[in-house]
């Protein structure tokens, strides 16, 4: 099904795949980038579940997001890859800090985070998950994307949709001086949210890791210095 990888007269040759008559033609250029991206192999090397860890490793190392003890919640967090991350950052397994990953899949158990299902949109959300935390967050991170409809337009309302309810629901839990991370395309639709982020933040910007591939419009919103709740 593949030609074999390798080096051949100096040049390095990339796996290709054959498109199998029961494979769409995505679906074979999906399996292609997989079997020829350097993260992936990478993630399958280092034990992380996804080649996302990367994208929030970059991250932490710029912006120092995680400090030992720290109280970290992962909104939409299966397979695992930031709570990955997270655990070993806030030293979790060491009993210092604590992760609780949420999501409506049922997740692989993960030495030093605890896993809910539920839907972080629920009105019980909150105090729940505070209740696991033992006390208000340090941080909230959200890599959740909708399902792609493939027209671009619909996909950036619904992936900034998704955002602006994980911001919701991080202003409901983070302890002053918190950050909130989360998955956005460009596209500057985005507008609403930011206006908000940096109402309730002392400083927002946009990130793009190295780990997101180049040809992917993905782009991640951080805003961090929770000012703190507001009174109603």
């Amino acid at each position: 099904m593949t030609k074999e990888s390798g080096r051949e007269g100096g040049r390095s040759l990339k796996t290709r795949v054959k498109t199998a008559r029961k494979r769409s033609l995505s679906s074979t250029l999906w399996l292609e980038r997989q079997l020829n991206d350097p993260y992936v192999a990478r993630a399958k090397r280092e034990g992380y579940r996804s080649r996302a860890a990367y994208k929030l490793i970059e991250m932490d190392d710029r912006y120092h997001l995680f400090k030992p003890g720290g109280r970290i919640v992962d909104l939409g967090a299966a397979p695992g890859g930031w709570s990955q991350v997270a655990a070993a950052r806030v030293k979790a397994k060491d009993g210092k800090g604590k992760v609780v990953a949420v999501d409506l899949l049922d997740m692989e158990p993960i030495a030093g985070v605890e896993f809910a299902v539920k839907d972080f949109n629920d009105a019980d959300a909150p105090d729940f998950i505070t209740n696991m935390l033992g006390g208000e967050a340090d941080g909230v991170m959200s890599d959740m994307a909708a399902n792609a409809t493939g027209h671009k337009a619909t996909d950036h309302l619904r992936i900034v949709a998704l955002a602006e309810l994980a911001a919701d629901f991080a202003c409901d839990v983070l302890a002053p001086g918190g950050f909130f991370v989360a998955k956005v395309l460009q596209g500057g639709t985005e507008g609403q949210l930011l206006s908000r982020l940096k109402r309730d933040f002392s400083t927002v910007r946009h990130v793009k890791p190295a780990a997101s591939r180049a040809d992917s419009a993905e782009l991640y919103v951080l805003a961090t210095g929770f000012r703190g709740r507001r009174e109603a």
